[in-house]
């Protein structure tokens, strides 16, 4: 059940909000997020169990009523959760420790999205940019690969998308790398607003309660003006519509920016990769197109160069592109559009 079926839900987004905020108080959860995830395997800092159900119900009303926010940030946290209380359980010493959280991670990044090698690239990276955590890598992709297949026996469908590349010609690399400059450009401007906007929506709204009805409320009010709910929840049938169809609208990247920006800033529940998938793909349709590019093409490329910019993870965005595409056409263009982009996007990023 989403607000597609049930328009309704969207006027109760004030009220899940506070829900959210209330039930973070109670589990005492509260300013916990993905980046202490990272923080624990980082910095070896503890995690309470009682963040799991916290961000499962969080993410759950959240996308309930019409939030725009991922699945993939409650998928982070509630892996790494499990995997270092998990090895509290089997009393490990630090260092293995760490290893059973980014397992946790991986795991549960495979299983949402079906891609079991790129969830243990982007698990053993993401949590310091620069930096490969080999001797993670095995345990990972173990724990992936059950998960993926955990998950195929559930009924879980992976996420795939068709998309048809061109042959390998320079001219097409050349468009293909102007595309990616402009995806690094994108992908600041997604990070900067997201963190713009929640850093002064609690300067100017301190108070929880008032900041997450009010964020709420907005996004209401902007879904009432934009006439669609497109931007709201995950957007994965826009997503598919970008790739597999080639159509777009010209400003729907920014009004997902801007969506997303205000559920998150307010205190709202949920990822910004699945966000980042939208605004890159939308993105990359439309200005694909312009520079000469197929349309469901230069969608595909957006997806992952934004991707990449807003993680800083070049090589787990190139086997995202492997994964979600299918085979090893175009992946050379996919893998020069994420370096690119990588290379221009600089230091920042969403975590």
């Amino acid at each position: 059940m989403c607000i597609r079926d049930r328009p309704w839900l969207l006027f109760c987004l004030p009220v899940a909000g506070l829900l959210i905020v209330g039930f973070y108080k109670i589990t005492k959860t509260e300013g916990l997020g993905t980046n202490d995830i990272i923080d624990a395997v980082h910095l070896g800092k503890p995690l309470t169990i009682l963040l799991l159900p916290a961000i499962f119900v969080g993410t759950m009303l959240t996308h309930l009523c019409g939030g725009s926010a991922g699945r993939e940030g409650a998928a982070l946290q509630m892996g790494g959760t499990i995997g270092w209380n998990v090895g509290r359980v089997f009393q490990m010493d630090d260092r293995d420790l760490r290893t059973a959280t980014l397992c946790g991670m991986a795991a549960f990044f495979s299983a949402l999205f079906g891609t079991p090698l790129t969830a243990s690239v982007f698990a053993i990276v993401v949590i310091s940019i620069g930096v490969m955590y080999h001797a993670a890598f095995i345990p990972c992709l173990a724990a992936s690969l059950v998960a993926y297949w955990i998950s195929l026996e559930l009924g879980v469908e992976p996420t795939r998308f068709v998309v048809l590349a061109p042959g390998l010609h320079g001219i097409t690399l050349i468009q293909v790398a102007v595309l990616g400059a402009g995806c690094a450009l994108v992908s600041v401007l997604f990070c900067n607003v997201i963190h713009l906007v929640e850093h002064q929506m609690k300067r100017h709204l301190p108070n929880a309660w008032i900041r997450v009805a009010a964020g709420g409320a907005a996004v209401v009010v902007l879904t009432l003006l934009c006439g669609t709910t497109d931007y709201n929840g995950a957007g994965m049938d826009v997503i598919t519509a970008a790739v597999e169809e080639g159509t777009a609208r010209p400003e729907a990247f920014l009004l997902k920016i801007l969506f997303t920006a205000l559920t998150l800033g307010a205190g709202f529940k949920g990822g910004e990769v699945v966000p980042s998938f939208f605004v890159g793909a939308t993105f990359g349709c439309v200005a694909g197109q312009a520079l000469g590019l197929p349309g469901g093409f230069g969608a595909a490329i957006g997806l992952v160069a934004v991707f990449c910019g807003a993680v800083n993870c070049p090589i787990a965005s190139v086997l995202l592109s492997l994964e979600l595409f299918g085979g090893t056409d175009g992946v050379l263009y996919f893998a020069f559009a994420c370096a690119i982009s990588y290379l221009l996007s600089g230091y920042c990023g969403l975590y």
